[in-house]
């Protein structure tokens, strides 16, 4: 019976204190958060999108990135954006496809075009990744550690090969009756 009444004090506590002129959530010294500034700017899309892409949001960068686009249009930027939000996210078709139609206009800096090269060394396109980390040096001046590191990660990828003679001295075939092999290591 004691947590019956209990019970009903505490609803009729709280139905009272929602009565009060700012709800529940009213604080006592009358500092609340910020509504809606009327009179102020709107943050462009864009630029909301680039800071949650620094802050590794990259679904809500997409998201932004989209209304950025119903704004602008599909701008180098926001293409550039989007598909490196596609990388964040481990989408690599779609972020290489992105980032291809934003290298494809006069307008591409060098971080583009770095950005497709992660995504084709990603994908083990080593050989082309190589010739666009190229191209993105050379836009950059070489200025650029990131662009360099990626250029000499993926030039020293495209040195190794699979094949390595040495490994293929060890072992020779022998043959064993009329149609049976064994592969024997040499001694």
């Amino acid at each position: 019976m004691d947590k019956a009444k209990a019970g009903t004090a505490l609803l009729i506590a709280l139905s009272l204190a929602a009565c009060s002129p700012g709800g529940l959530g009213a604080s006592r010294d009358g500092v609340t958060a910020p509504g809606v500034a009327k009179r102020g700017e709107a943050v462009s899309n864009l630029l909301v999108a680039q800071r949650l892409m620094d802050a590794g949001e990259y679904e809500l960068a997409m998201k932004s990135y989209t209304r950025a686009a119903l704004d602008q249009g599909l701008t180098v930027d926001i293409l550039a954006g989007m598909g490196s939000a596609n990388l964040g996210l481990g989408r690599l078709g779609q972020a290489e496809t992105l980032l291809r139609r934003a290298v494809a206009t006069d307008e591409a800096i060098a971080e583009v075009w770095n950005n497709l090269g992660v995504v084709l060394m990603e994908r083990g396109k080593t050989a082309e990744a190589t010739q666009i980390f190229q191209k993105a040096y050379a836009m950059d001046n070489g200025e650029s550690d990131s662009i360099r590191d990626n250029l000499r990660l993926a030039l020293a990828k495209s040195e190794k090969t699979p094949y390595d003679a040495e490994q293929e001295q060890d072992y020779k075939l022998v043959r064993r009756g009329s149609s049976d092999y064994l592969i024997r290591q040499i001694p």
